[in-house]
């Protein structure tokens, strides 16, 4: 995973990073253990044909590359993300277009987020996604602080619950970015399948945020911890005492994954089941 600095709260996006797991431990999935509340959620239980929730959810637009050297324009429109059959769906289509920015891409996707409509410091974020599969797809449930707009990237802290790059079919990956270790330092660590591919089905994501303390949970098996503890001695702040808001996606290209291939099939879509965030009780 792999994230470049951003120009305001427009081109920060996604991390990679490297660092060990935990012992698996159980955590049902989509029944948080222990006395978590549910503080906000989306079911996308909406009329097949609409668009996302907009007390819910906003949109990144354009191109540009957002950091990473990405091949998709972000759109808004329902060819892109639209609720259908109780899922939020995300297209990455192939296609020239030109966005709002002026920028012609090959590619259009969708990048929801809840800055300045929800936020949350510490908690349990968890989704329940089924990914798309292809070389050159990067899709993407992640966190950044809510005061990147003031602060900047990596000031503000980035949580990436879930990232897939298509040539890792059978990976996901968990990553924290600060300042001291983001982009190519960032701190992280892979869930690997003992058989398929995560596109295969739907998977239960999500991180349990307390403290000085972020797990990791794939379908309920905690795979990573990081505390200050794992940190570089560079001056590297843990940065995670903050509200952070929600952002789903799909990129397309980029350094980490690499462009589409003749092996490529599109379009591709990532389903949203469900996104729900708690709290302590």
């Amino acid at each position: 995973m792999r994230t470049l600095p951003c120009l305001l709260a427009l081109a920060f996006s996604l991390g990679m990073g490297c660092g060990g797991s935990s012992t698996p431990q159980t955590a049902g999935p989509g029944n948080p253990s222990g006395s978590w509340v549910l503080s906000w959620s989306d079911e996308f239980s909406g009329a097949n044909g609409s668009a996302p929730d907009p007390a819910k959810w906003t949109y990144d637009l354009g191109g540009g590359g957002w950091g990473n050297g990405e091949l998709q324009t972000y759109t808004n429109r329902t060819q892109n993300v639209v609720v259908q059959n109780g899922n939020l769906v995300i297209t990455a289509a192939k296609e020239t277009f030109t966005g709002t920015d002026g920028i012609s891409r090959d590619y259009t996707s969708a990048r929801l987020k809840t800055q300045g409509l929800f936020s949350q410091s510490s908690g349990r974020f968890e989704a329940r996604i089924k990914i798309p599969a292809g070389q050159g797809l990067w899709p993407a449930f992640w966190m950044l602080g809510n005061d990147v707009s003031t602060n900047g990237w990596p000031t503000c802290g980035e949580i990436d619950i879930m990232e897939n790059v298509g040539y890792e079919p059978a990976i996901v990956h968990g990553t924290i970015h600060g300042p001291g270790y983001s982009g190519g330092t960032s701190i992280g660590a892979g869930k690997t399948l003992a058989a398929g591919k995560y596109a295969d089905d739907f998977h239960v994501y999500a991180v349990e945020w307390e403290g000085n303390q972020i797990r990791f949970y794939v379908d309920g098996i905690l795979y990573a911890t990081r505390t200050p503890a794992d940190l570089p001695n560079n001056g590297s702040v843990w940065v995670f005492d903050h509200p952070f808001f929600l952002i789903l996606n799909v990129a397309v290209g980029g350094n980490w994954p690499g462009a589409p291939d003749g092996s490529t099939t599109f379009p591709q879509q990532m389903l949203v089941d469900y996104v729900r965030v708690y709290r302590r009780s």
